[in-house]
């Protein structure tokens, strides 16, 4: 039997040549170096592994996790966490890093190089992106306000402002409290339901302008000068949380804050919406869908051990959130414990009063009612218990596990209960313009890695815009200014509570289905792990092929059908702050709000169907304009097959196709020399004469 002859050059095969901006099957080892060679690459290790977590570790940590946690079972709702976090979120996180280190492209290009018919998925990505550095800066605005009004003593949220007109204490701020006044007043300036726009705030549009200028300025140069704010902005906070721990468990009530915050309740583990509520904290934990985790990954090397920087980056990311739940609960349980004895001590004046008035009855107190200081409140919940009915109306409980129970989250949590708690601290400036300075950076660092899930996707699909890579960043901030101005109005609260409830969500889940369904099934999990293989120079275990083919499927196929039933069943609503009550309440959405909140859906949903569309009516106008040379070159292709990334190859080798080779495109994640490929066996012709190509 002759030997085969080598793999053409590509001089001869002008038709393979062709094809490689589908597939890149053939590109050599020399041309990869050529085509990379312009590509930005983090300046060390340590730089990529900060930029990661600084994505990964947003406010989220901070203010959602602990809230979760908390109203979920405590320490139940963490070992559920873990669990899903290990079978779930690190596979999925992995399986995006080993892509972008790959392929080295943005979220367009990798699903891109997979199929064309993919190419929508990475357009989804950047729609999502969009819409969550359109509201996510507005929070960094607010940092920005909060943190500016911190640099004076006595803090303005500490104290009701007086009316001057009447000389009393201004009726909003004296039935609610000074820090919910400040925000929702002073701050937001709030109306009373969305469907009352008011004119714009003008303090908050000047932050916003702020907020987004900082961003531009730190990634006007790409990744090379994000990458130095990052050595601070990612690791700030950590020194932040350490010093706030250290000081909350000094505190008077941390104790309590802490075993409230871990007791385990594991009957929780039989709900359906807790498992929902944690699928979704580890989805977006993590920044699965976005095309951040691809486009930072894309710089690396492509030896880069990523297996490890996905386990790294995880356990650094749960770490985190404990850490968070740690701080905002001791300093929470501190805040809780003040209440319950100003409570104590408000009641023991009302009884000290009845004292003097010269009743005696046989239900007072056997502890000195004169020096609330020195009764504790399990004393008087003791007494409480025994002789309310007989007190009357006036005279109330004081319960500390009540006040912990008043779960806080999200922007009442960072800007109305942390603020309170703060107030109390001595030098509370200080602290003050630690937390609001942690949130900042908190916030930036992920804004980054949202802007960089948009900007390198468009800039490595589209020349044009990647030669001008500072006028599209400063063109980018510019557009999300102006359209960020919807949430500057006087309701635009009730905007961002829109955005961050409904506009990302489902489109991520759907996102991530996509990637897993064109990485497992459509590229092929044995075929993703031998290039992974290639990169790592080590195999991955086998359990990630089952994990993304079916228990990660399975679950993001759970998780968008329960958001999508609880959408359906459950109106979506939103909560208002009443200016006559001061007080909050839940409201439904109007009509042009629901619609709007589909469009939004729609919008970012709709690149996956129109890229498969796009594709399948470009390749029908390709094959009618030439059906005999695209037949010709299926042809000369269907003779060449991939090794295995581990056999030995020789000149006398050959590669059998297997069955999954034979069912998939012939695609491959990482660009290879002529080196790897070997004509296929034709047996009936070897039989009679030598065949060439």
């Amino acid at each position: 039997m002759t030997e085969k002859p080598p793999l053409p050059s590509d001089e001869n095969t002008d038709w393979l040549s062709e094809g490689q901006s589908q597939t890149q099957l053939t590109t050599s080892p020399n041309e990869v170096e050529t085509d990379n060679g312009d590509r930005p690459a983090w300046d060390s290790k340590i730089q990529y592994v900060l930029a990661q977590v600084g994505f990964s570790v947003g406010l989220g940590n901070v203010w959602r996790f602990p809230y979760l946690c908390h109203q979920n079972g405590g320490g139940a709702f963490m070992l559920l966490y873990v669990f899903l976090l290990l079978i779930v979120g690190v596979p999925l996180f992995f399986m995006e890093l080993a892509a972008g280190q790959s392929i080295r492209q943005g979220s367009i290009g990798v699903w891109k190089h997979i199929s064309p018919k993919l190419a929508g998925i990475g357009y989804s990505s950047c729609m999502v992106c969009f819409y969550v550095a359109l509201y996510y800066n507005v929070i960094i605005a607010w940092s920005l306000f909060y943190m500016g009004n911190s640099f004076q003593y006595p803090l303005p949220w500490e104290q009701c402002p007086v009316d001057v007109t009447t000389n009393d204490t201004v009726k909003e701020c004296a039935s609610s409290s000074p820090t919910s006044y400040f925000w929702f007043r002073k701050a937001l300036d709030i109306t009373n339901s969305i469907e009352e726009s008011g004119e714009f705030n003008s303090i908050m549009t000047g932050c916003l302008l702020a907020a987004w200028a900082i961003v531009s300025l730190a990634m006007i140069k790409g990744i090379k000068s994000s990458a130095k704010v990052m050595y601070f902005s990612s690791v700030f906070p950590y020194v932040v949380l350490f010093i706030f721990l250290i000081r909350g468990l000094m505190l008077d009530g941390a104790i309590e804050g802490i075993t409230y915050m871990f007791y385990p309740k594991l009957e929780i583990w039989g709900e359906v919406q807790v498992w929902r509520q944690a699928a979704t904290q580890v989805f977006f934990a993590l920044g699965l869908g976005y095309g951040s985790v691809i486009a930072y990954s894309s710089y690396n090397p492509v030896h880069n051990n990523c297996h490890r920087d996905a386990l790294l980056v995880s356990g650094i990311n749960l770490m985190t959130s404990v850490l968070a739940s740690l701080v905002v609960f001791v300093v929470l349980g501190f805040r809780a414990k003040n209440i319950a004895l100003q409570c104590v001590a408000e009641n023991l004046g009302l009884l000290s009063n009845m004292a003097s008035d010269g009743s005696s009855q046989h239900w007072w107190p056997w502890f000195n009612m004169t020096d609330p200081s020195s009764v504790s409140i399990a004393e008087y919940r003791e007494w409480y218990h025994h002789y309310s009915s007989m007190v009357g109306p006036n005279v109330t409980d004081c319960n500390l596990e009540h006040e912990m129970n008043k779960g806080v989250e999200g922007t009442g949590l960072a800007f109305i209960a942390f603020t309170e708690a703060m107030a109390l601290f001595l030098a509370s400036p200080f602290w003050s313009t630690l937390f609001f300075l942690m949130l900042l950076n908190l916030g930036l660092s992920t804004m980054f890695g949202t802007m960089q899930g948009i900007l390198t996707p468009l800039m490595d699909n589209f020349s044009l815009l990647g030669r001008h890579r500072t006028l599209l960043t400063v063109s980018s901030c510019a557009l999300g200014f102006l359209i960020g101005l919807l949430f500057t109005q006087r309701s635009g609260n009730y905007f961002v509570t829109m955005f961050d409830d409904y506009s990302a969500t489902l489109p991520l889940i759907s996102v991530v289905i996509f990637e897993t369904v064109s990485v497992a099934w459509v590229y092929g999990a044995d075929r993703f792990l031998d290039d992974v293989e290639v990169m790592l120079k080590w195999r991955p275990p086998v359990v990630y092929k089952y994990l993304w083919k079916y228990i990660c499927l399975l679950a993001m196929a759970s998780l968008l059908a329960a958001s999508l039933l609880r959408m359906i069943f459950k109106a979506p609503t939103y909560t208002a702050w009443n200016q006559s009550t001061a007080s909050e309440m839940t409201l439904e959405y109007p009509g042009w709000a629901l619609a709007m909140i589909v469009f939004l859906i729609v919008v970012a949903s709709l690149p996956i169907p129109i890229g498969y569309i796009h594709s399948m009516l470009q390749n029908r106008r390709a094959r009618n304009a030439h059906p005999k040379e695209g037949g010709s070159r299926e042809m000369h292709w269907e003779m060449y097959t991939k090794c295995s990334s581990t056999e030995q190859l020789d000149s006398n080798s050959h590669c059998v196709p297997s069955e999954e080779d034979e069912a998939h495109p012939r695609t491959a994640f990482l660009p290879l020399g002529s080196e790897h490929y070997r004509l296929l066996p034709q047996q009936e012709e070897e039989d009679e004469e030598d065949t060439g190509v």
